[in-house]
């Protein structure tokens, strides 16, 4: 079978790995000269720790397991399982940690309480002000900026699968989609995946999507000098994740107001080192469009504080900015959004804020559906 991926994204790229690893022959088609959007504006982490109990979860643990058997075979995406720890300064923080390492779900995530001192032995970089954290044993990452080309490198040289940048694809026909240049490209199966780009051939194909678009912002720093051993989250992270909903998280945001910028852009800290030893930070959240065009600086200053009161040392200077946009699906119960929209197309979208870490088992999924 030939199988046409339209979008070069990661959940582009893992339903080609999928694709070729099935014995299938791939085209994979995206729009710019590189992939642009969300698969390379994010944290590169492979997030169990929040996921919501049942498919959610289910798929993270999965995707987990591809992630690092694909490191295994691409070193060059980076893949590391460092963990997580997610920095508690109140009691009513520590509450919602506790319940968490309590939980039915706490084994399958790797979850623990530990003290300050636990902490620092398994991240000595963290000298700031905290009293507990919550150890995410699964928490993983990547190297977003890099994986793409290196998991297209791999594909390459099986012969199966060939990389098509620079087109954008007009039409869907019986036998494949046609591009903006006039060329017709085969295949027997189409399998549409191009993150927030919801518009044109999308909406021709299909109108009314439950999903909506997030616009965020983020930032990376010079090196910091020293390892970071863990990715590391504030405990406001644990207000954005459906696996601490509960009292005693209803009892930390009475309680526990955030400060104002923080609420206003309903922002977390989560933190991870690259490679090259600079720190991803980040981030807000927007979702009423039309979103801004400019970032705003407000919310920058609040992640350098928080991030620079947990390490107990002032930030690297930031080098990096940027804003991002991600196709989230609506349905809370659903992990994305997946649906037939001709005989021989899929479209696969809105994973949300859970695109790098469940993308290669929604792949997965859609093979199995599909029946390749």
């Amino acid at each position: 079978m030939r199988v046409i991926i339209v979008g070069g994204g990661v959940l582009g790229t893992m339903h080609a790995w999928q694709a070729v690893q099935r014995g299938h022959d791939v085209v994979q088609i995206e729009r710019e000269a590189e992939a642009r959007g969300a698969s390379v504006r994010n944290f590169g982490l492979v997030w169990v720790s929040g996921r919501a109990p049942g498919a959610e979860l289910d798929t993270a643990l999965r995707a987990r397991e591809l992630w690092e058997r694909i490191g295994d075979q691409v070193p060059g995406i980076g893949f590391r399982g460092n963990g997580s720890l997610t920095l508690c300064r109140t009691p009513e923080e520590i509450a919602v940690a506790q319940a968490a390492a309590e939980g039915p779900h706490a084994a399958a995530r790797g979850f623990r309480i530990v003290d300050r001192a636990e902490a620092q032995k398994i991240n000595p970089a963290l000298r700031g002000d905290f009293a507990a954290a919550l150890w995410c044993e699964r928490d993983g990452a990547v190297e977003s900026r890099v994986a793409l080309p290196a998991l297209r490198a791999t594909l390459g040289a099986t012969g199966a699968y060939r990389w098509v940048p620079g087109r954008e694809v007009r039409a869907l026909t019986d036998t494949g989609v046609r591009d903006d240049h006039g060329a017709h490209h085969t295949g027997d199966l189409v399998v549409l995946t191009t993150g927030a780009a919801l518009s044109g051939l999308v909406r021709e194909l299909a109108p009314e999507l439950p999903v909506r678009r997030v616009w965020l912002q983020m930032a990376q720093t010079a090196p910091l000098g020293e390892p970071l051993t863990t990715s590391v989250a504030d405990a406001d992270s644990f207000r954005y994740y459906p696996a601490f909903r509960g009292p005693q998280l209803d009892a930390l945001v009475t309680g526990q107001p955030q400060p104002p910028v923080a609420a206003t852009h309903a922002m977390q800290l989560l933190m991870v080192q690259r490679l090259d030893g600079g720190l991803t930070i980040g981030d807000t959240h927007a979702y009423a469009e039309p979103f801004p065009f400019d970032q705003v600086e407000e919310p920058y200053e609040h992640l350098i504080d928080v991030a620079s009161g947990l390490l107990g040392r002032a930030l690297p200077p930031i080098r990096r900015r940027w804003h991002g946009v991600y196709a989230q699906c609506t349905d809370p119960a659903a992990v994305v959004h997946r649906q037939r929209i001709a005989g021989n197309a899929v479209l696969v979208t809105g994973p949300g804020g859970r695109g790098m870490t469940c993308s290669p088992a929604i792949a997965e999924q859609t093979a199995t559906e599909m029946g390749w």
